[in-house]
């Protein structure tokens, strides 16, 4: 569903991204995570079609995202850390400005989509509210029913716990099984790594730029060299974080006196 063939991208003299070949499959919550600076949300970008890589090629559901951006894009739903509304519409009015981009004209089945989903995420008494007048947990709720509200293929998700109480972070997580149960892909950004390991089928750590280690929690042991441990231990061994474990270790010793 989605796959990255060769993708490098490059500030200047500088590589965010080095070649980087991924296949994400239809019906798997696929985690990708890394410490910051690692080129995570650069990827993301590319996924979505924000950015155009400087070189190789990615494909959602076989279409270029930058041969045939608006085909591709059709497919995907994206999630970002930050909810970056239009304030002056209302939620409804905005789920539909969504949707009529995605080339959905107003009708009795999107309306009732619409009132599902914000329904779902306990926005109803608020769907004829201006968004600027949201809390920045009702933003991202907003935000997730719009990335939901043209039924895509795929959930590209950046962070998407941030701002939500924990009914709402409990109902996420249940959604994007539920998602991927019923034949979708979600692609997951996430620092929660209890989350990651909790929710996802496969996980990619990517550092400085490269992945470093891709696969079930029973694979990335066997790369990392890690016995039995946990995707924090794993991740931390891979990305050089256990330095800062010895630092903080080396703090908490009594000065000598």
């Amino acid at each position: 569903m989605i796959r990255l063939n060769d993708v490098t991208k490059q500030y200047g003299k500088f590589t965010a991204v080095h070649p980087l070949n991924l296949h994400v499959m239809r019906g798997e919550l696929f985690g990708f995570l890394g410490p910051n600076g690692a080129g995570k949300t650069t990827t993301i970008r590319m996924v979505t079609g924000v950015l155009r890589p400087t070189s190789g090629q990615v494909l959602i559901a076989g279409k270029d995202t930058v041969k045939d951006p608006i085909a591709a894009k059709r497919h995907v739903g994206y999630i970002p850390d930050r909810p970056s509304l239009y304030e002056k519409l209302t939620g409804a009015e905005f789920l539909r400005f969504v949707s009529g981009l995605w080339g959905h004209a107003e009708s009795a089945r999107l309306e009732q989509r619409m009132d599902e989903l914000l329904a779902m995420f306990t926005l109803s008494d608020w769907k004829d509210a201006l968004v600027e007048n949201y809390s920045h947990g009702m933003r991202q709720k907003l935000l997730i029913c719009s990335a939901l509200v043209h039924s895509p293929d795929v959930i590209v998700v950046d962070e998407p716990m941030i701002g939500l109480d924990p009914r709402a972070a409990r109902l996420m997580k249940d959604v994007l099984r539920a998602f991927v149960d019923h034949g979708g892909t979600v692609f997951l950004s996430t620092h929660t790594l209890e989350v990651a390991e909790a929710l996802c089928d496969r996980i990619a750590i990517l550092h400085r730029g490269r992945v470093a280690a891709i696969g079930t929690m029973d694979e990335l042991r066997t790369q990392s060299e890690a016995g039995m441990a946990g995707l924090e231990e794993i991740f931390l061994k891979l990305t050089g974080g256990h330095e800062v474990q010895e630092l903080v270790s080396a703090l908490r010793e009594p000065v000598a006196g």
